[in-house]
């Protein structure tokens, strides 16, 4: 358990506040619909502004393991359910992925919503500032229950920014990604309310950091317990075999959607397994890591194969998320601390590559009308830079040194072999089937013989986001040492949860085969 440092200020509810009002300015005030782009972008870089001179100045670097800028208000006191926030090394820097991802996607679908009318543009804008609440109130949850209801009110701005600003099979796409989170929410929702009956207890009884260790019940209840978060987190991971709806998903939602959902929401689901699964069912979580490493090794190799398959631009960009949500739970069940921190690492890094892929692409089909890969040949002798960027966003997601996906990648193979061997053996192909999966389709669309249209390369707005998604991806690349050192506390203490009872397991069976 660590301790909480209570915040001088309340950062974390002013920027979730802040967020909150920008949504309902745009939604109520409709004279602010005609410069609903710009209003929306003004209060992401508000929201960023104060993260980054309030957040990060009050963050405790000294002890990033322990909980900062602490904030707790009683709220249902007849069961111990609290609004409390607060942030560790972990929590702080998936803000700083929300808070950074949101202006780049407003700066980059400035034009595709600049064709639509007022009200869709006041509606996009809200929609975002209101999923950016969320975001930072679910890296901040610091209550089980409180985490479980934004994880269940994420569901509302998806929906509408897909079923409405998304492709010709967009309702269906949306219809699909809400039963495949409902369930998850349900199945999650069995586990908030048999954990409360299993639970210590007491005025602040969903508090996670009371809960850590403390739940009561045979193995078989432990068990239960964790299966119910874990395959919810699953799902949002999204793992295989329970991935089959963000294909779908992102190949009909705007390319700035994708973005959120993919570099930043689907982390939600390794967010949870290492705050909530991991501390509060650690036997369970011991007992289940070989499997789900294996299912983690699936999720590379399905979604590489896939990947390479996908005629849709779209739809490869999702498979090869797949595959690198699976280098990451591999990291996360290992043990070790070394692969651990490489899966923190990594949900920051795959968000910022993966997010340059989405808009990237999501630039090539303004210009071209399509996501499908038949339909391009030889850009990259008119666009240049769009190409140069798909191109560098590919290689930080192959993991070529001195780009973002270089060293959680290696950390995640190395930390790894330490433990299983095999698992990290296999993994290794996975790098194969990543270069396949990039290079192949940037062959088929930016060079070849094939006549090239005339159209325009990057404009103003983006070459902004092509600049700063590079700039990220190059610093996390060659320096990535201040991440490393955020989050390495974390990843040691929740590695250890795994390895500790391993070796416990270990020493009980060995002591069975001596009787």
């Amino acid at each position: 358990m660590h301790s909480a440092h209570e915040a001088a200020f309340p950062w974390l509810t002013a920027l979730i506040g802040l967020a909150i009002l920008g949504a309902l300015a745009l939604w109520l005030i409709k004279a602010l619909r005609p410069v609903a782009r710009q209003v929306g972008l003004a209060f992401s870089l508000l929201i960023l502004a104060g993260f980054v001179t309030g957040v990060v100045s009050e963050f405790d670097f000294a002890h990033p393991g322990d909980i900062s800028l602490a904030e707790t208000y009683s709220w249902i006191a007849q069961i111990g359910v609290c609004v409390a926030w607060g942030i560790n090394g972990m929590g702080l820097v998936m803000i700083a992925l929300a808070t950074f991802l949101v202006p780049v996607v407003f700066l980059a679908s400035w034009n595709e919503m600049g064709a639509r009318n007022e009200r869709d543009r006041a509606g996009f804008a809200s929609w975002i500032l209101a999923l950016e609440a969320i975001m930072i109130g679910i890296f901040a949850a610091r209550d089980v229950f409180l985490f479980y209801l934004l994880f269940e009110i994420m569901l509302i701005p998806m929906v509408f920014l897909i079923g409405r600003y998304g492709g010709t099979h967009r309702r269906r796409a949306a219809i699909k990604f809400l039963l495949y989170s409902l369930l998850g929410g349900l199945i999650m929702l069995v586990g908030v309310v048999a954990l409360y009956i299993q639970g210590p207890g007491g005025s602040q009884g969903f508090l996670i950091d009371n809960l850590a260790g403390a739940v009561s019940g045979s193995q078989n209840m432990q068990m239960f317990l964790f299966l119910s978060f874990f395959i919810a987190f699953a799902i949002k991971a999204p793992m295989f075999p329970v991935h089959t709806w963000l294909p779908d998903t992102t190949e009909q939602s705007p390319a700035g959607v994708s973005t959120l959902l993919v570099g930043v929401l689907d982390k939600i689901g390794t967010f949870g397994m290492i705050s909530l699964c991991l501390p509060l069912f650690p036997q369970a979580s011991a007992r289940a890591a070989d499997p789900i490493m294996v299912l983690g090794l699936i999720s590379i190799f399905w979604g590489g194969f896939m990947a390479i398959a996908s005629k849709d631009l779209m739809r490869l960009i999702a498979y090869t998320s797949v595959s690198h949500f699976g280098f990451m739970i591999i990291g996360i069940f290992s043990g070790s601390s070394v692969a651990m921190t490489g899966a923190i690492v990594y949900m920051v890094a795959h968000g910022v590559a993966t997010g340059a892929l989405f808009l990237t692409v999501g630039f090539l089909g303004e210009r071209g009308n399509s996501y499908q890969i038949s339909s391009y040949g030889g850009w990259q002798r008119v666009t240049p830079l769009l190409a140069g960027t798909f191109l560098v966003a590919g290689l930080a997601s192959v993991a070529l040194p001195g780009l973002s996906g270089f060293v959680p990648e290696y950390l995640i193979l190395v930390g790894t072999f330490k433990v299983n061997t095999t698992i990290a053996a296999l993994s290794v192909f996975g790098v194969i089937l990543a270069a396949l999966y990039i290079l192949l389709p940037y062959q088929r669309v930016f060079t070849g013989s094939k006549p090239a249209v005339h159209v325009e390369d990057l404009r103003g707005g983006e070459r902004v986001v092509a600049a700063l998604l590079t700039a990220a991806m190059l610093y996390l690349g060659f320096a990535p040492g201040v991440l490393i050192d955020t989050v390495r506390p974390v990843a040691e203490s929740s590695a250890a949860i795994i390895s500790t009872h391993d070796a416990a397991q270990a020493s009980a069976r060995a002591e069975g085969s001596t009787k």
